[in-house]
């Protein structure tokens, strides 16, 4: 799921600041390589790219987009609930398929964790939000682990085809009578 909200902050970021957020960039690691070329086209990949796309996956495969544009007002909650138990299990499926999601800290939630500090004596904000009363001036040796976090081990979108205008999430469709 985390790696869904990265793709949606990632999305509205470029479309309205034509920029990535400071720690979207430091969790993708662009800072550090920069976008590589694509394989098949040898122009540069940049980063809305890939959100495009998996955005645009979302849509084809589980008409996420869709369901997200919906004014749900007019239905009921078991309508709802119904729709969302299907999107659930299409948005898992494509999920698996292209990203390779492992949890940020591996133990059981709701259970005492170690905090664990970089060299500089702090815990990475990318890597760990640190809830309620926190110190200002020590770091904590621990707390309860109230989320695992989500990190995408290995992501594998199919090639771009250069004649794919990414701009377009999802086509419309038209039926011919």
């Amino acid at each position: 799921m985390q790696r869904l909200f990265l793709a949606f902050r990632s999305f509205f970021a470029i479309l309205f600041r034509w920029e990535l957020p400071a720690d979207i960039v430091s969790v993708l690691r662009l800072d550090e390589e920069g976008p590589k070329a694509h394989a098949q086209t040898g122009e540069p990949v940049d980063a809305s790219n890939g959100a495009l796309q998996m955005l645009a996956i979302l849509q084809r495969d589980a008409r996420l987009v869709d369901f997200l544009m919906e004014d749900l007002s007019e239905y009921t909650d078991e309508q709802v609930g119904a729709s969302v138990r299907s999107l659930h299990e299409q948005c898992g499926k494509v999920l698996s398929r292209y990203v390779n999601l492992e949890p940020v800290i591996d133990g059981v939630e709701g259970g005492f964790t170690s905090l664990e500090a970089d060299s500089s004596g702090r815990v990475d904000p990318c890597r760990v939000k640190l809830l309620g009363n926190v110190p200002v001036d020590t770091l904590p040796t621990g707390g309860l682990l109230r989320h695992k976090g989500w990190r995408a081990e290995k992501v594998e979108l199919p090639p771009l085809d250069p004649r794919h205008n990414l701009s377009i999430v999802a086509p419309a469709e038209i039926e011919i009578e």
